[in-house]
């Protein structure tokens, strides 16, 4: 099993690839929490994701004879650029499989690091079989995202730069995919710091390590839906596994919903662009998924910063729904004159902003004599669209909420 000799030995490899990253106090969600929160910033990583560090150690590892040969991964993004760098500064030929709707950014990004990239499958698990396919029909070496003890290592590194940052550290929060940050991570703060609790988190939509550790073995799920394309993965490694189940006191998981809140808090107020993976930890803290005593002091950690616009245009309407900050209203006015007016006479008394009205008399699920009539509407928060929606059921008008 890892142990922390492996993780020492791969923070000499790393170093000269890998940033330091910060750990940064915040006062917002120290508030927030009344917890004493430090956000470890693994997006200011190189790559912007804490990948850089497994794929360097794995790489710096390889004999001549598979140096010679090239190197070979599947990812869904992060390890993908991680491995594509780590291998260029190497002097490494690197093929990369991805998902066919793997984000373009993260494709873009991965070419540009110098990585010949195919697309195939519908998620990691199907980039990975290809991946194999070309392991052995080209002799590369397979770099694995996460089922790797030099992988696990080199990410292990975070939890060294942790302690050495934040000795009085009780709890730090990993996000899991397939379990090689965690169990990087948990390795080199237990065997230092035995006390520390180690928490993973994991999307609802993957949730293979929760359900895993209640099985007592790897379980794989049929599928994943998740925005956190970053840890979608059906189940976590055998290895990490056998890591996870000694080391991590505990598995949580944390909704959609919960994460775009998270990803929106982080960038309105830590100025931050953490992707949905990346942010799980955070979710998992401000959502109560996780016990903590008042002013313990702990870490999550934010994993990556690459996420795709139009998925964070998603996802920060997704946390401004769930804020209250933005709604979708629907009502049927009676087709009359002023019937529009008395509707925004009351919204406007409820100092409710109008980003957009539809009004259409045409809908055949309305009477002939009848608008239906939808706002989109910028509100205070989820206090105030209560407020609004009784005045306006208070002035007669049938609202529904559609988002």
């Amino acid at each position: 099993m890892l142990e922390l000799s492996d993780v020492l030995d791969a923070r000499v490899r790393v170093e000269e690839t890998a940033r330091r990253t910060p750990l940064d106090y915040s006062h917002t969600f120290s508030a927030m929490t009344g917890a004493e929160v430090h956000l470890k910033l693994e997006t200011f990583q190189r790559t912007g994701s804490f990948k850089i560090r497994g794929a360097t150690n794995r790489i710096e590892t390889l004999t001549d004879e598979e140096r010679t040969a090239g190197v070979v991964t599947a990812s869904a993004g992060n390890h993908a650029q991680g491995v594509a760098l780590a291998a260029t500064r190497s002097g490494v030929d690197s093929t990369i499989v991805m998902p066919d709707h793997a984000p373009i950014s993260k494709v873009k990004a991965t070419r540009n690091y110098g990585a010949t990239v195919e697309l195939f499958g519908d998620d990691y698990d199907e980039a990975a079989e290809r991946a194999h396919d070309i392991e052995r029909e080209e002799g590369r070496t397979y770099v694995h995202a996460f089922d790797d003890e030099m992988v696990m290592a080199g990410q292990g590194t975070i939890g060294l730069e942790i302690l050495e940052d934040l000795p009085e550290v009780e709890t730090v929060i990993v996000p899991i995919g397939g379990g090689g940050l965690i169990a990087g991570v948990a390795t080199a703060v237990k065997q230092q710091k035995p006390d520390a609790r180690v928490i993973g988190v994991q999307a609802e939509g993957a949730s293979s390590a929760a359900q895993s550790l209640a099985k007592g073995e790897v379980h794989t799920l049929d599928s994943v839906d998740t925005i956190a394309d970053g840890i979608a993965t059906r189940s976590v490694g055998e290895r990490t596994f056998e890591v996870i189940e000694e080391r991590v006191d505990e598995v949580v998981t944390v909704s959609d919903s919960e994460i775009a809140v998270a990803v929106t808090h982080l960038l309105e107020r830590a100025k931050t662009m953490v992707e949905g993976a990346g942010a799980v930890p955070l979710a998992a803290l401000l959502s109560g998924a996780i016990e903590y005593e008042e002013d313990e002091v702990v870490v999550p950690v934010l994993s990556g910063g690459n996420i795709d616009m139009n998925t964070l245009t998603t996802v920060i309407m997704r946390g401004l729904v769930e804020t209250g900050r933005y709604v979708k209203l629907r009502t049927v006015l009676k087709d009359r004159p002023g019937a529009l007016d008395d509707l925004l006479d009351v919204i406007s008394g409820q100092q409710a902003n109008i980003y957009g009205i539809q009004h259409d008399r045409t809908s055949r699920d309305i009477a002939m004599n009848a608008a239906e009539v939808e706002l989109d509407l910028e509100t205070r928060g989820n206090d105030h669209v209560e407020e609004l929606l009784a005045a306006l059921r208070e002035e007669g008008f049938d609202v529904e909420v559609l988002a």
